[in-house]
Parts: C-alpha cells; structure tokens; sequence
C-alpha cells in the first residue's frame, strides 16, 4: 500500500499496482521510502477521480512509445474514447482542466492523453467565437487589432 497526500492535507492509503499508473508515483515506491508521499499539486477530489481511474484501468497495459507500433493502434488510441472513460470524464470544465494538470503532474499518460482528446472533441468544428464563449476567454483585442491579425493569417482560413 502506498500513502498519498494531497495539496489540501488529506492522506489517501492507495493498492500500490494502481497508483503505479502514474510514472511519478512509480518512481518515488521503487525509492522504498516508505514515508507518505505529498502531492502538492493535487487536491483530495482530483486525487479521488484520479485513483478511480487508475483502479478502473488497473492491470491494463501501459502505453509506450514504440515507434514501429501498429499505425491502426496508434490511431485508434488518439480517436477512441470508451464507454467508461466517455462516462468518467463528465466533469465540470474546472474538474477536467484540473485532472490534465493532474494527470501531467503524476505523469499518467492514458488519463492525460484521455483529458485532451475530451477538450479537442469540445472544441471541434467550433470558431474562434464559439471556443472564447465556451471557455469563458475573454478576448484582449481591440476589433482594430483582430482584423488585422485576421489579414495576416488569411492564408490559414478554409477556402
């Protein structure tokens, strides 16, 4: 068993095998410390999201970055997103933005790389406009500096 505790003082006693998903984690319990290990980037109710999705992908195996990997494979990991995992990620914006920087922090890559493919799919066929509103951006332009921003990337737009 291993002891996390996270950035607001709450000590979670977690099955090794599950919290070893993340790299961060993994690297600290082949230390052998033996001691608590603080997260001190991570609150108790991302940390609680985080390990129930570790203990719901505990035994799978781990993504790797072999280059001669199957291109089908490498595909269907960056589109695919599970029932489970579609179902798991129906968080508020603050919950899911806070569980990619979790997952960055703690170094799981599944969950980081499963965080981004849910905010792409957001902003998926959405403009500029659509994506500030959806996010709550407020744009800093005067409408002087955006037309001429605009001009300069013209070359960028859909024809």
């Amino acid at each position: 068993m291993v002891r996390l505790v996270t950035s607001d003082n709450v000590e979670f006693v977690v099955d090794k095998e599950v919290v070893e998903r993340s790299a961060l984690i993994k690297d600290f319990t082949s230390e052998d410390v033996g001691e608590s290990i603080p997260l001190a980037n991570v609150s108790s109710a991302v940390l609680s999201k985080v390990i129930e999705y570790c203990e719901h992908h505990r035994g799978e195996p781990l993504p790797s970055a072999d280059p001669d990997q199957n291109q089908d494979e490498i595909r269907r990991r960056t589109t695919d997103i599970s029932e489970w995992d579609q179902k798991f990620m129906i968080v508020d914006q603050e919950m899911l933005f806070e569980l990619i920087l979790a997952a960055n922090y703690l170094d799981i890559k599944s969950l980081l790389d499963l965080g981004c493919k849910v905010v792409a799919n957001m902003i998926k066929a959405k403009t500029p406009d659509e994506i500030h509103r959806l996010f709550n951006i407020v744009n800093e332009f005067t409408p002087e500096e955006e037309a001429q921003i605009n001009k300069e990337n013209e070359w960028a737009e859909d024809r």
